[in-house]
């Protein structure tokens, strides 16, 4: 829980292009780097270890981007919303930006937790007639297989527009499915079933980097045409 003598600091920020690649525990080094560059006056634990009182929102998986990512920041005295950003921008790389700084009051729920609905943005290498889910996921969490249903996860279905295919998934208190996952499965469906048409075999592949100039189209799939996965970005969190 917050300290409510100190001042609670959300920030929004990005996460794009070639940092996309960083894991969770990468970003959040960054980001502290980024606080303590700005001057900003954080608060610091007590105790043996004493550290920066930072608190990350809902991780991302590693080549996943965001556009609206958030992590609370406590201050031992109040800094106007502007001036924090401006400060921070000035102190984070570009494709690691500060976007936006609001106080919160210290009750507020934790950025992990207070947003629990995530839309998601994918663009695909061909645009598909239609992208099949599956009923269930196996994932392996802890090295034990565990089987998720996806509609207790996903919210509606997934809308194709072209090569774009867009979806919302919710966390649960009891965990959540990984939107890279569930992407990887439907585009294996896909081309399994595109193998089984055109007699032939094909995976799913996920190109982190992006495909070669001129290869990536918004024309439909041909026959037999592999699918993959260019970007996944998360675009949108809410309660």
């Amino acid at each position: 829980m917050a300290d409510p003598r100190n001042f609670r600091l959300r920030v929004e920020f990005c996460k794009q292009g070639r940092l996309a690649l960083l894991s969770h525990l990468e970003v959040a080094r960054a980001l502290e780097r980024a606080v303590r560059r700005a001057g900003l006056p954080f608060a610091i634990s007590q105790g043996f270890s004493p550290h920066m009182k930072i608190a990350f929102g809902a991780a991302l998986p590693v080549g996943v981007g965001g556009l609206h990512e958030v992590f609370d920041l406590q201050l031992t005295r109040y800094v106007p919303p502007e001036r924090a950003l401006e400060a921070l921008q000035a102190a984070s790389a570009p494709d690691l930006m500060a976007k936006e700084c609001r106080y919160i009051e210290a009750s507020a729920p934790a950025a992990s937790v207070a947003y629990p609905l995530s839309t998601y943005r994918a663009l695909l290498s061909c645009a598909p007639a239609a992208l099949p889910v599956p009923d269930e996921i196996t994932v392996v969490r802890k090295k034990k297989e565990k089987v998720l249903r996806t509609a207790g996860f996903l919210v509606g279905g997934i809308e194709l527009a072209g090569a774009v295919a867009t979806f919302t998934l919710e966390a649960k208190p009891t965990g959540s499915l990984r939107p890279d996952v569930l992407l990887r499965a439907c585009v294996d469906a896909y081309n399994a079933a595109e193998a089984d048409m055109s007699a032939g075999s094909a995976a799913a592949d996920t190109v982190t980097g992006g495909l070669p100039e001129g290869s990536l189209s918004a024309e439909p799939c041909a026959p037999g045409e592999r699918l993959r996965i260019v970007t996944l970005t998360r675009i949108e969190q809410r309660a």
